[in-house]
């Protein structure tokens, strides 16, 4: 990956992340960036050798059109939304940015932490879904987390109360 800014998305095909895509495509990306979407799936035992290959490193970087073909994402176990890709292709035809995914399997504040060295990114934008105080305490926020582990800049996108 030559030359531009490596602007990294976490994406989980939800509403909030949706917001994250299309605000970090509206606000942050610009010609000749390669925008990485980061996805995290469960850990699991899986049976294929390529997913244990890739559970620790993740997977390789998928080009746009692979991740736009269901078959190629079943494979991974992942079915992207059509908004999600939707935003994608937009980012990739209107502002000439190369756009790849990359899936890690895990513990999603962890492996988010992992995928800023690990591509490394720039600069990462997620959105955070809004959960209420107790929820937060016993659950952990995900994006505070990586807002207070990354070492990248981090931007969270949140969702307001009326786009739930």
């Amino acid at each position: 990956m030559e030359g531009g800014r490596r602007v990294g998305v976490a994406v989980d095909f939800s509403p909030c992340s949706r917001k994250a895509l299309n605000w970090a495509v509206d606000n942050l990306v610009r010609d000749g960036d390669h925008l990485i979407l980061i996805a995290i799936r469960p850990e699991g035992n899986y049976e294929e050798g390529e997913m244990q290959l890739w559970e620790v490193t993740g997977s390789p970087l998928i080009p746009i059109h692979e991740f736009s073909d269901p078959a190629i994402m079943k494979k991974y176990g992942l079915k992207p939304d059509p908004e999600t890709l939707d935003i994608a292709n937009t980012a990739a035809n209107q502002k000439q940015v190369v756009v790849v995914m990359k899936i890690f399997w895990g513990d999603p504040r962890e492996k988010i932490c992992e995928a800023i060295d690990k591509v490394p990114l720039s600069c990462l934008v997620m959105g955070n879904r809004g959960l209420g105080k107790i929820k937060r305490a016993i659950l952990g926020s995900v994006s505070n987390y990586v807002v207070n582990n990354g070492t990248c800049p981090v931007t969270v996108v949140k969702q307001t109360d009326y786009e739930s």
